[in-house]
């Protein structure tokens, strides 16, 4: 392990940090300055202990996979705990243990809180915590990987570890420029629906913290009643275009700045993931029932948001019947497309899945036939395939043995797997004593630090946290 390298990342983590918390600083100072000194204190920390680590010296600047792997896994939990000094300082939260869950569920955009009221707390921390979507959403990693090569620091497999989906795609031939298009992509949607909600109603302030929660894929808002507190359609459509917008492959959209669209219509997993989207939404309207105009919107909304792993709400979607609650289960499980912001299995992993089953029905009856795996055309590799396959077996059995876990506590089967299922996906609220009314204050402190893990597992899709606790990644070279 190259071990002054690793820290010198980590340095400039923290540092990045520092700096984003000017930002709900100023915030603070210009509403209510009652959290300021907690950010002051907190940015000190950050810039102090960052500058130190960064300036340690180095001899090879060259990142492998091994340092990649460690700098992404323990760079989140780092600014986790960096980022929960506001909370505990200002005393927002009654114990450190539940400002880390509040970061971790803020940066993995996962939006789960164990807050009763958070719409009374003071500003900046408000925005504090829904900016950590934001930053969290593309990722903190992404971005340091646009300045990395200035200074002279490799940062290939830092994208690779990062960025979700089986699959990484490069827009363009190198990764810092990759992942600056990335970062200028999510720019321009966040000031664009930023721009929407401000024409909707909203005030400037909840505009920007709703768009953080929409981009970013977390749902948390300013408000207890979430979207519905502000009983608008406009402002309801809206935020339902740019969830699912936040759920499809990022690297697509470049493909329509160069005037591609056939070639973006064309994608298998978007095809998918609409196709998923729109049938779940039919079949909820039909259950429903009532009024069509608004049944269809109202599930809609609430299936984008589901399967974006957003998880905003208009309605309180566990006293719907029993046939479209298990819709939004299933659709729990499947989240957004690969390279997106939202968190699940992903949409192209369960289209090859579908994709194995149908090979292995038409190979009974042709024994010898060879058929390919494809995706977009492109063949897949049988190392992406077991990869694929590995990936989903592995995230089924951590449901299965996290809700064990979580059961020992005695909540019912409800509760204890949505919880875990929820924490997984980075999706927040489930059902049961989870559900979008109810929050996660009630769990242990141990329960706590458990979905803590499994939301950091969930957004760096397993593997790569997963390999820290396997002694040959600490000994052998790689």
């Amino acid at each position: 392990m190259n071990y002054p390298i690793f820290i010198k990342v980590l340095g400039i983590l923290l540092t990045i940090e520092g700096i984003g918390m000017i930002l709900p600083l100023f915030i603070s100072l210009y509403y209510d300055s009652s959290d300021s000194l907690a950010f002051i204190i907190s940015i000190i920390l950050n810039l102090f202990i960052g500058f130190i680590m960064y300036k340690i010296p180095v001899i090879k600047h060259e990142i492998k996979i091994k340092e990649a792997f460690g700098i992404v896994s323990i760079g989140w939990v780092l600014i986790s705990v960096f980022g929960a000094l506001p909370f505990v300082i200002s005393k927002s939260v009654p114990s450190f243990i539940d400002g880390f869950f509040e970061m971790v569920s803020g940066f993995t955009t996962t939006g789960s809180t164990i807050i009763n009221n958070f719409a009374s707390l003071p500003p900046g921390i408000l925005f504090w915590r829904t900016f950590s979507h934001w930053i969290g959403g593309m990722g903190i990693l992404v971005f340091t990987v646009a300045v990395l090569p200035a200074l002279g620091i490799g940062s290939y497999y830092i994208f690779r570890a990062e960025i979700p989906g089986p699959i990484k795609d490069r827009i363009v031939p190198r990764i810092k420029d990759t992942a600056k298009i990335l970062y200028l992509t999510y720019i321009g949607m966040t000031l664009v629906e930023i721009v929407l909600l401000k024409i909707g109603g909203m005030g400037l302030y909840d505009a920007i913290i709703h768009t953080f929660g929409t981009i970013g894929t977390g749902g948390l808002s300013t408000r207890n009643e979430s979207i519905a507190s502000f009983n608008s359609n406009f402002i309801t459509i809206v935020i339902t275009i740019f969830m699912v917008l936040s759920a499809i492959n990022f690297s697509t959209y470049h493909q329509l700045l160069k005037g591609n669209w056939k070639k973006f219509f064309k994608n298998e997993e978007l095809r998918f993931f609409l196709f998923i989207l729109i049938t779940s939404t039919i079949f909820i309207t039909i259950n429903l029932g009532g009024n069509f105009l608004n049944t269809l919107k109202n599930a809609l909304f609430q299936t984008s948001s589901i399967m974006s792993t957003t998880n905003f709400t208009i309605q309180d979607y566990t006293k719907w019947p029993v046939f479209s609650k298990s819709i939004l289960i299933m659709l729990m499980f499947l989240g957004g497309c690969a390279g997106s912001i939202s968190g699940g299995i992903k949409n192209i992993r369960i289209l090859v899945l579908l994709k194995l089953i149908k090979r292995e029905i038409t190979k009974i009856f042709h024994p010898r036939a060879v058929i390919p795996i494809k995706i977009n055309g492109k063949s897949l590799s049988s190392d992406e395939i077991t990869s694929i396959m590995s990936f989903f077996v592995l995230y089924i059995v951590i449901i299965s043995l996290g809700t064990i876990v979580i059961s020992i506590e005695g909540f019912d089967l409800i509760t204890s797997s949505s919880a875990i299922i929820a924490s997984l996906g980075n999706i927040g609220p489930g059902f049961g004593l989870v559900g979008p009314t109810q929050n996660y204050g009630q769990f242990s402190n141990f329960s706590k630090i458990f979905l803590s893990f499994l939301m950091l597992l969930g957004r760096l899709e397993l593997f790569s946290v997963l390999m820290l606790f396997n002694p040959k990644f600490w000994t052998d070279s790689i």
